[in-house]
C-alpha cells in the first residue's frame, strides 16, 4: 500500500497545540480593525431591499432560515424537517405526510447543508435543497412560495451528512452516507467490530425533473465502509464528475478521534457519474429490495401525500470498472470544493498544517496514464503528486471549507485558528487573513459554490459566541459575520446572530425571486375536499364519532362560530379556509384543550386541525393571526355534550339560537 496510506498516529505535542487552540477560542490575530466593523455598509434604509436572500440551515432545529444581505435581518423560519407550531406544519392534518418515513412520524431531523438549484452551472432561483441528516431524507423547497415541496427518504444511508449537492443542470442532487452501516438488503444483526467485513457506503444519485422538481433514487453506488464528509459536483471542464471528502480509511468503529485519525492520508472520492449512467444503461443496476418513503405537498388542494417505494437500482463498484478513484488528502478532510472554472478541487484536512489543491486536467492525465499507488477496497488510488497542482503552505489551523469569489481568489475557513485566509488560485499563495468570532465552521459566498461567483460579501457561520452578545444563561445565540470582499482586504461590516445552528448557506441574488413570489392561492382554483369557497358553503357534518367543520376565515369573524352536537370522545376536524384574496393577510385558528398545534391558514388556503373532545363543556376557539382592528372579536364557541345527550349538531354565525334542552330533538345535521 501507498506510504500515504501508513499509519502515523498524531505526536503528542501537536494534538496539545491544536487542543489548546480549541480551548483559546479568540485568534492570536490583531482584532482591533476587524471588531470596529462598517456596519454603514450593512444598512438598509425602512422600505428599500436587501440585495440578496440568504438561504440558511438551521442544524439542530431542522428548519430554513431566510434572511437579507447585507442587512442580516431574518425574514422567515421555512418548516422543513420538523414540526412548527408557529405554522402547524407536521400538526395540520394536511402537513402530517410531509414528516412520515419508513420508521413512522419522525417529526425532527438535523439540517447541515443546502443546495440551489442550477441552469448551466449559474443559480437559477426555482428550488432549494436540504438535507436531513439523521433519519436520512432531502427536501425541496419551492422558492416560489418558501414552502418545502417535497421530501424523499434515502435508503442504504446513516448520517446523510454528504448531501444535498447539485449537478451543475442540476439533473441530480446527490447524497452520500455519513456512517457505513450494513446496507438494507444485509443482516444488520452483526457484532459492531466486524465493520471492516460488514459495513458499507452508499451514495444516491437523486433525479430532479427539470419541470415540476420532483425527485426520484436514480440510482445508488455502493462504496467501501468509509465516513462521506462533503462533496461537490464538477462544473465547467469537470462536468460529469464528483468529488467527495471521506475520513476513516482506517474502517474504525470506536474512539475515532483517535482510530480514524492514524493514517497520514484519507481520501477524496473521484465519481465520473456519467459513467455511471452509461452502467446504468448497461444493465449494470441491480435491484435491491429496500423501503422508503416520498412525501409531496401539492399546492392545489393545500396537502400531502406520502408514499412507500420498495426497491432501488444499486451499481457495485466491482461490476462497474473507471468510474471510482481515490485520490489521498490530508486525514480527517471536511471540505472538498470545485473553483468556478472546474479545474481545481480543494481538500480541507482538519489536521492538516496545509491546503492541497487537485488539477482536474492532472487527475485526468494520472487515470490514463494509469499512474496509481496500489488500490483501497478494489478502487485505483491514484498517486498524490499525479493529482496535485500544489499546496497552499501556513494557511492557518484547521481548514475547513472553501469557496470562491470569481476573481481567482479562494477563501477557506480555518476553525481551530478562528479566522478566514483568502488565497491565490493561481500561485497559492496567501493574501489576506481576518478573525472571526469564534471556531468558524462554513462560510458563504453568494454563488460561490457556482460557477458565476458574484464575489461582493462573504458570510462566516461560527460555532461559539463567547462575548459577542448579551448573554442569555448557559445557551448562547449562534453567531454570524458579514464580510466586504469587493477590495484587495476583507473587511468586518457586519455581526449578526441566527437560529439554530447553521452549517451552511447559499445567497442568491434577490432579483432572481423576489417578483416570482406567490401573493395569494386563488380561493376558485382550491381543490381541497374540504374547502368552503364562500360562507354559504360553511356546515358541520357528523361521521359515526366524527365531526367535520367546513369553517371559513375572514376579516374579522369565522362562520360558524358557535357549534353545539359535539359529544365527549368525538375526534373534531375543522376545515378552515381563509376567504381572504389579498396578499398577506392569514388567518389562524386554534381552540382550547388541543394538544398539537394552532394552524396558519395562507389567503386562499384550507387547513385542517384535528381536535379531540376530552371533556364536557364550552371550548373557545379564536384566531391566533393578527388580521384586523377587530382580531380581538375574531371567536367562537363549541358545546361539548356527554356522550349519551340528544343535543342536536347545530352551527351558526351571527345567530343568538334558543336554548335547546337536552330532551330536544336527535342528532342530526342542521343547516343555518
Amino acid at each position: 500500500m501507498s506510504r500515504y496510506l501508513n499509519r502515523a498516529f498524531f505526536s503528542v505535542g501537536v494534538l496539545g497545540i491544536a487542543l489548546g487552540a480549541l480551548q483559546g477560542c479568540k485568534p492570536n490575530t490583531n482584532t482591533t480593525a476587524a471588531a470596529t466593523g462598517d456596519a454603514s455598509k450593512s444598512f438598509v434604509a425602512p422600505g428599500k431591499y436587501d440585495e440578496f436572500y440568504n438561504v440558511v440551515s438551521g442544524g439542530f432545529n431542522g428548519q430554513i432560515g431566510i434572511y437579507g444581505i447585507p442587512s442580516g435581518r431574518l425574514f422567515r423560519i421555512v418548516p422543513v424537517f420538523s414540526q412548527s407550531a408557529e405554522s402547524g406544519y407536521g400538526f395540520s392534518e394536511e402537513t402530517k405526510p410531509m414528516l412520515n418515513t419508513s420508521h413512522g412520524f419522525v417529526p425532527w431531523d438535523d439540517l447541515h447543508h443546502i443546495a440551489l438549484s442550477q441552469t448551466k452551472g449559474e443559480h437559477d432561483g426555482r428550488w432549494a435543497f436540504a438535507n436531513g441528516n439523521n433519519t436520512p431524507r432531502l427536501a425541496r423547497i419551492d422558492l416560489n412560495t418558501f414552502r418545502t415541496a417535497e421530501i424523499l427518504e434515502i435508503p442504504n444511508s446513516a448520517g446523510n451528512h454528504a448531501s444535498p449537492f447539485i449537478t451543475e443542470n442540476s439533473e441530480y442532487v446527490v447524497a452520500a452516507t455519513r456512517f457505513s452501516v450494513p446496507l438494507d438488503d444485509q443482516n444488520g444483526d452483526v457484532p459492531i467490530n466486524t465493520y471492516k467485513q460488514n459495513f458499507k457506503g452508499s451514495i444516491s444519485f437523486v433525479a430532479v425533473d427539470p419541470g415540476s422538481g420532483k425527485m426520484s433514487i436514480a440510482f445508488q453506488i455502493r462504496t467501501p465502509g468509509v465516513n462521506f464528509d462533503l462533496s461537490r459536483a464538477g462544473k465547467g471542464k469537470s462536468n460529469g464528475w464528483f468529488f467527495f471528502s471521506c475520513y476513516n480509511s482506517e474502517q474504525a468503529n470506536t474512539l475515532l478521534e483517535v482510530n480514524a485519525s492514524a493514517k497520514d492520508k484519507d481520501f477524496v472520492l473521484a465519481l465520473n457519474w456519467k459513467k455511471a449512467e452509461e452502467y446504468v444503461k448497461a444493465g449494470k443496476g441491480k435491484k435491491q429490495a429496500v423501503k422508503y418513503a416520498h412525501n409531496v405537498y401539492s399546492d392545489a388542494n393545500h396537502s400531502a401525500t406520502s408514499e412507500m417505494i420498495t426497491e432501488v437500482l444499486e451499481l457495485d463498484p466491482a461490476d462497474c470498472p473507471d468510474m471510482l478513484y481515490f485520490i489521498p488528502c490530508p486525514k480527517s478532510p471536511h471540505g472538498t470544493d470545485v473553483d468556478p472554472t472546474g479545474e481545481y478541487i480543494v481538500a480541507s484536512g482538519k489536521l492538516a498544517a496545509s491546503i492541497p489543491v487537485f488539477s482536474f486536467d492532472k487527475i485526468q492525465k494520472a487515470i490514463a496514464d494509469k499512474a496509481f499507488d496500489g488500490d483501497y477496497s478494489g478502487i485505483p488510488v491514484i498517486k498524490y503528486e499525479a493529482a496535485l497542482k500544489g499546496e497552499v503552505q501556513k494557511p492557518g489551523l484547521g481548514p475547513l471549507h472553501t469557496e470562491f469569489d470569481g476573481k481567482g481568489n479562494a477563501y477557506t475557513s480555518m476553525f481551530v485558528s478562528s479566522e478566514i485566509v483568502k488565497w491565490s488560485l493561481d500561485n497559492l499563495q496567501v493574501l489576506d487573513r481576518v478573525p472571526t468570532y469564534y471556531s468558524i465552521g462554513h462560510l458563504s459566498i453568494p454563488g460561490g459554490p457556482t460557477a458565476k461567483p458574484h464575489g461582493k460579501y462573504m458570510i462566516a457561520y461560527n460555532k461559539i459566541t463567547k462575548d459577542r452578545y448579551l448573554p442569555t444563561g448557559p445557551e448562547l445565540t449562534q453567531s454570524a459575520q458579514l464580510y466586504d470582499i469587493s477590495g484587495e482586504k476583507m473587511k468586518l461590516i457586519l455581526d449578526f446572530p441566527t437560529t439554530g445552528e447553521p452549517h451552511y448557506a447559499e445567497a442568491i441574488p434577490a432579483a432572481l425571486i423576489k417578483d416570482k413570489q406567490v401573493k395569494i392561492f386563488k380561493i376558485e382554483e382550491n381543490a381541497h375536499p374540504y374547502a368552503a369557497k364562500g360562507e354559504g358553503q360553511a356546515k358541520v357534518e357528523r361521521k359515526g364519532n366524527e365531526v367535520h367543520v367546513w369553517m371559513t376565515a375572514i376579516r374579522s369573524h369565522l362562520t360558524p362560530d358557535n357549534i353545539e352536537g359535539v359529544k365527549l370522545g368525538d375526534n373534531v376536524y375543522f376545515h378552515v379556509t381563509n376567504l381572504e384574496q389579498d396578499w398577506d393577510v392569514p388567518h389562524g385558528f386554534a381552540i382550547k384543550g388541543a394538544n398539537n398545534a394552532e394552524i396558519l391558514i395562507m389567503p386562499g388556503e384550507t387547513q385542517t386541525l384535528q381536535w379531540k373532545a376530552d371533556r364536557v363543556g364550552i371550548f373557545p376557539f379564536y384566531c391566533t393571526d393578527f388580521c384586523s382592528a377587530l382580531h380581538q372579536e375574531m371567536q367562537g364557541y363549541l358545546r361539548v355534550s356527554p356522550t349519551v345527550s340528544n343535543t342536536p349538531l347545530t352551527f351558526s354565525t351571527g345567530t343568538n339560537k334558543p336554548a335547546v334542552t337536552p330532551t330536544e330533538g336527535a342528532d342530526k345535521s342542521s343547516s343555518k
